[in-house]
This record gives structure tokens, sequence and C-alpha cells, in this order.
């Protein structure tokens, strides 16, 4: 029995620390006015995405391999739904090409204490959450999220840049860095067209 309470209370303090341990490590990692939280409210800032949108997709097979780029493109749709008021809401990712289908959900949850969103993806082919990456917009249709997580046996940094460019359009860019930041190689590129709405 006293070792389960001293397991549990364990778990509780690494869940304490673990945003702390994280935060300090990201301020050291990414540009500084990336780490430090816009005191702007953003919690419209996605309000601009509610809907259905026609989505192209290209992805880099290969990562930070230091081979020739190997793209692959996709087509699809994806839906965004606000929760809870509009403080959360869900993407669902589903699109298909020549090399095979994506399908994903993403739960983007904000926090009013740090003026930031996390942004938390999962692909269905494995169930898995991957890591988080965190962040703000600029106020002018910009949001520049950053995070930490593997690629195979490597830490990495990802970077991931939303960009309203209308009403109608927004592009999304994923960069990946193994040098802490210095350089990044782009893996993710997406543009979305609102499709129209039935009459």
């Amino acid at each position: 029995m006293n070792l389960g309470r001293n397991a549990l209370n364990h778990v509780g303090v690494i869940m304490l620390i673990r945003p702390v341990l994280f935060a300090l490590g990201l301020a050291c990692a990414v540009p500084i006015s990336a780490a430090i939280p816009d005191t702007r409210d953003g919690l419209h800032d996605f309000d601009f995405e509610t809907g259905a949108w026609t989505t192209s997709v290209r992805v880099l097979r290969n990562p930070l391999s230091g081979a020739a780029p190997d793209w692959a493109d996709y087509q699809g749709t994806s839906i965004i739904r606000p929760l809870m008021d509009g403080r959360s809401n869900l993407v669902e990712l589903s699109v298909a090409g020549p090399r095979g289908k994506i399908e994903g959900v993403a739960l983007r949850l904000y926090s009013p204490q740090a003026h930031q969103w996390s942004l938390n993806y999962a692909n269905m082919s494995d169930g898995l959450l991957t890591a988080p990456v965190f962040g703000a917009f600029d106020g002018k249709g910009r949001g520049a999220f950053y995070g930490h997580d593997m690629l195979g046996p490597r830490a990495i940094l990802v970077r991931f840049v939303i960009t309203q460019v209308s009403p109608t359009e927004a592009h999304f860019e994923q960069a990946y860095s193994a040098d802490g930041g210095a350089s990044w190689e782009v893996n993710w590129i997406a543009v979305d067209k609102r499709r129209p709405t039935a009459a």
C-alpha cells in the first residue's frame, strides 16, 4: 500500500514539474519572442477557421535525412469545429494521394492564463498523440507554435506556423530543427480553401 501511495506521489510531482521543465527547455531552444507568452487575448484567433475546407498537403517523407527530398502530395478536406464556447476546437483532416492516405485529428486548447494555444495532433494510422506545440497569434493573422519531439532516436524542435491569408484561405507550414533552432527544414505545407456553403 505504501509503495503504491509513494508511486502515485512521485507521478504527481512529475506531472506538476513537467510543464515547468518543458517551458525552461523551450525557452532555451527557441527565439525569445516565441517563448514569452503574449499578453493579448487570443481566445478568438481560430474563429476564422471554423467550417469546412478543401485541403492540399505536401509532405516531406524523409525529413532531416540529408537525402534528396521525397515529397508526396495529398488532397482532401479539413473540418474544424469549435468546442466549449471557442476555448478549444477540433480539426478532422482526411487527405489522400498516390502515396496513400492521411487521416488525423487535432485538438487545440487555449490557456487564458498564458494567452497561448497548445496544438495536439494524432494520426489515425496509430492513434497516438504527437508531442504538443505551444504558441500564439500575433494579432495580424500569423500564429507560431514551437515544441520538442523525437525523430527516430534524435531529439528535435518543431515549428508550426499558421497564416490566415484571407477569410477563405489559410496556410500551414511545419518545420523540424536538429540543431537547436539554428536551421529549419520544412516538411509539411498545407493550403486550406474554404468550401462553399450550401445555399
